[in-house]
């Protein structure tokens, strides 16, 4: 069994804050209230451009996560113990979400709106998880088969082709970037949330990040050789992105963008992150409860600020403060009570 690696866990932790501060940054966009965000009655634009640079890699970064995290599962169980396992830590929190966690953000923004309030079940945010599971469900025959076969001509060929030729890693990843092709020009490439651009990309997303733990210690010493390179081109075409196409640009340039803050991300979180400590043990359990209800603290934070009419940057400031700690502090309270850490992705306490 692999060594298990801290810096996917880093990785994981990261990507969930640069997630909810990406949402508190978009209700301060003209676009917020497209996607039935509360919109800050005081715009910061300046904030679109760094946003920017994460929102064509955040989600897809997770996708690549969970895959690695689904092989380090699978090492320990069968394939129904892993479906078992999975329908614990991601079918229950997703179900319980969609009627009780989600509901609360539309409450909060129906009563901002002065709208009628309506009890509104619904995935919003929790898309990420039903997508998970469903890739979980399709790839289990796979996923299995990798597992008995360690050493299939698939793995030999490309950890080998990858050992040799670092940079033979984006032969592995051109399904992520063709993908692009299938995209619908009308839609934005950052809106994964739309099946008709993250359903197909984050099962190639997730079966990579499982594909890459597979190939063991090469791929993530060729990927560590490739950062620089891969930063580089990654900056590069965000400043074509920027500059030539308003942030917007072709769904294929995009993506290649996409997968270079990815290898980026790989590569320097492998050699500066690799590192056990106790904070990283704490982050990484409070990241399915924090993620799950951020959003509800969210918009209840948007509810109580934005009506004082201060200025943009304290309503920045305070609903950053105020959903992070909101966040922690209910793991704090859900982590310490038995029958409510199913319901937020926690293993049982044992007795």
């Amino acid at each position: 069994m692999s060594e298990r690696k801290y810096f996917i866990d880093w990785l994981r932790v990261i990507a969930i804050w640069i997630l909810i501060m990406y949402h508190i940054v978009g209700m301060f966009q003209e676009i917020a209230s497209r996607f039935y965000f509360i919109q800050s009655p005081q715009l910061l634009k300046v904030l679109l451009v760094p946003i920017s640079i994460f929102n064509v890699f955040r989600i897809p970064l997770l996708f690549f996560v969970s895959g690695m995290g689904i092989y380090f599962s699978l090492q320990r169980r069968t394939w129904k113990q892993l479906l078992g396992e999975r329908i614990k830590r991601i079918l229950i929190p997703f179900i319980f979400g969609f009627f009780f966690i989600v509901p609360i953000q539309f409450f909060f923004y129906q009563k901002y709106y002065l709208q009628e309030l309506n009890y509104t079940p619904g995935w919003g945010h929790l898309w990420f998880l039903a997508n998970i599971f469903l890739y979980v469900l399709i790839f289990i025959p796979l996923l299995y088969y990798f597992k008995h076969h360690p050493y299939n001509k698939f793995i030999v060929f490309f950890r080998n082709l990858i050992g040799k030729y670092p940079v033979a890693i984006y032969l592995l990843v051109l399904p992520y970037i063709l993908h692009a092709l299938t995209i619908p020009s009308s839609l934005f490439y950052w809106m994964f949330f739309d099946p008709r651009v993250g359903a197909l990309l984050g099962a190639f997303a997730f079966l990579l990040g499982f594909i890459f733990i597979s190939f063991g210690e090469v791929v993530w010493k060729s990927i560590s050789k490739l950062k620089y390179y891969a930063l580089a081109i990654a900056f590069i075409l965000f400043f074509v992105r920027l500059f030539v196409f308003g942030l917007e640009g072709p769904h294929l340039l995009t993506a290649i963008e996409s997968i270079n803050w990815i290898i980026a991300s790989f590569g320097f979180g492998y050699t500066f992150l690799n590192k056990k400590s106790k904070p990283l043990t704490y982050l990484n359990g409070a990241s399915y409860p924090v993620y799950i209800v951020h959003m509800a603290f969210q918009f209840l934070g948007a509810y109580i600020i934005f009506p004082l009419n201060l200025t943009p940057w304290f309503n920045l400031v305070f609903l950053i403060v105020f959903t992070f700690a909101g966040c922690y502090l209910t793991y704090e309270i859900i982590r310490r009570i038995s029958f409510l850490r199913p319901l937020f992705g926690m293993k049982v306490m044992k007795k």
